[in-house]
């Protein structure tokens, strides 16, 4: 089923799936000469994350943000919702595109996909933006503990349990905690029934979510852009393996989860900057 925020203007077929994609490209030629920065959303969101970054980079770049498998408008997906699945779905919708290289941008899970691109498919990749990317943090029995317990969450939105809905706005109230971010927070838990399959299954899956040893085969400069109150994916954690990176630019922001969502202007500001490079 179709929730929050999802893509708008086209499909693709890719890895059999139907990928449901916003595109700045013109749609009657398809042709374009902007660079490309392919945009990665966390689970449960949706290409509609990133509206705000094409509209401010639209004389500059060539946004791509698709959705994930059976999120906004894209079609459901055999296998589970990981971070190396989602990183084989954004090389194969680059290549449907006929992109041969691109700047990736990823927040959460969509910043473990973008991060394993980059190492797997260094000449794909010319610059990566991890938004609080998952996986780059250690995950011991205290975090295993934290993970049951958000699967359990998630299985209870499965079953439609009525007290769900208030407990999955009071999560999203620390993901997404600042005002600029209001319309999608209440979008998301609107959806939020609906969308506890995926965030069920994608949960159980970041008991297994390790990409340290990735980060050091980065080439590409990289922007780690972090919030500072996120205890899903904290920096502290994070940090160690974020220093395996041999071009790190490191950017924190007052936020939850998402800065691109809760802070646009100051992380547009940010991006601009690192994008120059590029």
């Amino acid at each position: 089923m179709a929730f929050a925020l999802g893509a708008t203007d086209r499909e693709a077929h890719v890895r059999g799936i139907t990928l449901a994609y916003d595109d700045s490209a013109p749609e009657a030629t398809g042709r374009d000469d902007r660079p490309v920065l392919l945009c990665l959303h966390a689970i449960g969101h949706g290409a509609r994350d990133f509206a705000g970054l094409r509209a401010a980079l639209a004389g500059q770049w060539r946004i791509v943000a698709p959705d994930w498998p059976g999120q906004g408008n894209s079609g459901p997906d055999r296998e589970p919702p990981t971070a190396t699945r989602y990183a084989d779905l954004a090389l194969g919708l680059l290549d449907t595109l006929g992109v041969a290289r691109a700047a990736v941008l990823g927040n959460s899970i969509g910043g473990a996909a973008a991060l394993r691109l980059a190492a797997l498919h260094p000449d794909r990749v010319t610059g990566l933006v991890l938004i609080d990317g998952a996986g780059l943090a250690p995950i011991g029995p205290r975090e295993r503990l934290a993970i049951h317990a958000f699967v359990a969450l998630f299985r209870a939105g499965q079953r439609r349990r009525r007290w769900y809905r208030w407990a999955f706005a009071a999560y999203y109230r620390q993901l997404l905690r600042n005002p600029a971010a209001a319309t999608h927070r209440s979008a998301i838990v609107a959806a939020g029934y609906d969308s506890a399959p995926v965030l069920a299954a994608a949960w159980r899956g970041f008991a297994d979510l390790d990409i340290r040893d990735l980060a050091g085969q980065v080439r590409c400069p990289v922007l780690a852009a972090w919030a500072r109150h996120d205890r899903v994916v904290p920096l502290a954690a994070s940090r160690p393996a974020l220093e395996r990176v041999a071009d790190l630019t490191l950017s924190v922001f007052d936020a939850g989860h998402s800065p691109h969502v809760e802070n646009p202007a100051e992380f547009e500001a940010v991006l601009r900057t690192f994008l120059k490079r590029l």
